[in-house]
């Protein structure tokens, strides 16, 4: 059996006397997307913060790629090829598409000893990059404040694979978005699962996980609902996970 990208195992969260994770057990594989669904409180975010290095959790342990893993801070987690993509993104609005795209990795050249940037070698990987993802931008030198909500949305998933991502987390990543550059940004993600990224999806639209999710995860009240694959169950169902009139499918989908 091929090795899980990421294994949760009695993943726990305690902020004082409140205990936000109950334990936490279900498992991404390479190339999988998976949404995660829960009411407001349920646990989402405090998990996602764990995955991503923002907060640590009060037991249980995590495996990436088969290794005992534990980010201590989001630079640990992005150096490991963790990402966290949200709403209102990371991008720098008031430079240009290039700037963004190698922001901490420029490429330098040598004039008369002094390293200046090369603009015209980043310019090309750029353009090379979202080409290849059928990202279209009519001018790589606009600044991203003038780029729409979509096209900001693909220039850092792009960018992300680029650099060799490997788990790609995504909270409520459409919620800005009109239903056009919405479709756009469901396709997109399934072309990143398609190079073997894991994929994580929250979202608190049912369509859209089940647009583009592989397997369903419902947390409820800090621990996990329900675990299903997506073919397997239906809205209505997953509604009952949610609202805890069904606790169906807990634990791993067959």
């Amino acid at each position: 059996m091929t090795t899980p990208l990421l294994v949760l195992e009695d993943i726990r969260k305690n902020f004082g006397a409140i205990e936000a994770l109950k334990g936490i057990s279900f498992t991404i594989g390479k190339g999988e997307v998976v949404a995660l669904l829960g009411d407001n409180g349920a646990g989402k975010s405090t998990l996602v913060k764990i995955i991503s290095g923002g907060l640590e959790p009060t037991s249980g342990r995590m495996l990436f790629e088969g290794e005992e893993f534990l980010a201590r801070s989001p630079a640990e987690a992005k150096a490991a090829g963790i990402e966290t993509v949200y709403q209102d993104l990371s991008l720098c609005t008031n430079v240009d598409v290039v700037a963004n795209f190698f922001m901490g990795r420029e490429i330098t050249r040598k004039r008369l000893g002094i390293p200046i940037l090369d603009e015209r070698a980043m310019e090309r990987e750029t353009a090379k990059a979202l080409s290849n993802a059928g990202t279209r931008i009519p001018s790589l030198r606009t600044n991203v404040e003038h780029l729409s909500g979509g096209q900001r949305q693909a220039i850092e998933l792009n960018r992300f694979v680029h650099w060799g991502g490997k788990l790609v987390l995504l909270d409520e990543p459409f919620a800005a978005l009109g239903v056009e550059q919405t479709r756009r940004g469901l396709d997109m993600i399934r072309q990143v699962a398609a190079q073997g990224i894991g994929v994580v999806i929250i979202t608190h639209i049912m369509q859209q996980a089940f647009q583009v999710a592989d397997r369903i995860v419902v947390i409820r009240q800090g621990v996990v609902a329900g675990d299903v694959a997506r073919s397997k169950t239906s809205p209505d169902a997953v509604v009952s996970m949610i609202t805890g009139e069904a606790l169906a499918g807990a634990g791993p989908a067959g």
